[in-house]
């Protein structure tokens, strides 16, 4: 007896999955009078065949742009992703080789972009008075503006600022914090 009634709950289970596999789906409704009903869902579009294109592509084969068509927006660039920060020693604003390889890579970003205007950054660490900082962060875009400059990229597209030691990457009051925060930061605008 207790057999069978294991082997029954089996049966019932294996009909309700396969109901739930093989079933129809359905999807509940409230009707009109508030109680819920179950109607069949509608089947989900076939997906396009390899070998036809996409349908927006179709629409770009079949009609091509006219002459009065406007050009689209430019999106904007977060400057973590388009461009590197240069990074300076103590109390100086000396590019060095590492970082000038870095300058280059920007350069060819920017001469791939050439709509694009860069604002380069200059910031401290927060050793030192404000002023001090402000023209030491001043002289640390410029010698990155100045890199660029000699790498082809047109002065119209390269701003300057400096933020001396009031915009801190790094918060920390430790050698390791403050070398993350002298440093040229490029916003792409």
């Amino acid at each position: 007896m207790k057999t069978k009634s294991i082997l029954l709950a089996c049966l019932a289970a294996s009909l309700v999955i396969f109901a739930g596999v093989y079933g129809c789906a359905r999807k509940e409704v409230k009707s009109t009078s508030g109680m819920e009903t179950q109607q069949p869902m509608k089947e989900a579009p076939a997906a396009p065949s390899p070998s036809a294109p996409p349908a927006r592509e179709q629409a770009k084969t079949e009609a091509p742009p006219g002459p009065k068509e406007q050009p689209q927006p430019v999106e904007p660039v977060k400057a973590e992703k388009a461009l590197k920060d240069v990074f300076f020693n103590f109390d100086s604003y000396a590019i060095t080789p590492y970082y000038a390889s870095v300058l280059q890579k920007d350069a060819a970003w920017m001469k791939a972009h050439p709509g694009r205007v860069v604002t380069i950054e200059g910031n401290c660490d927060e050793r030192g008075t404000v002023e001090y900082n402000l023209a030491l962060g001043q002289r640390r875009a410029d010698a990155a503006k100045k890199y660029l400059l000699s790498l082809g990229i047109p002065a119209d597209r390269l701003k300057t600022i400096s933020y001396g030691k009031s915009k801190p990457f790094d918060p920390g009051h430790n050698e390791a914090a403050w070398a993350k925060n002298r440093r040229d930061h490029f916003v792409v605008q």
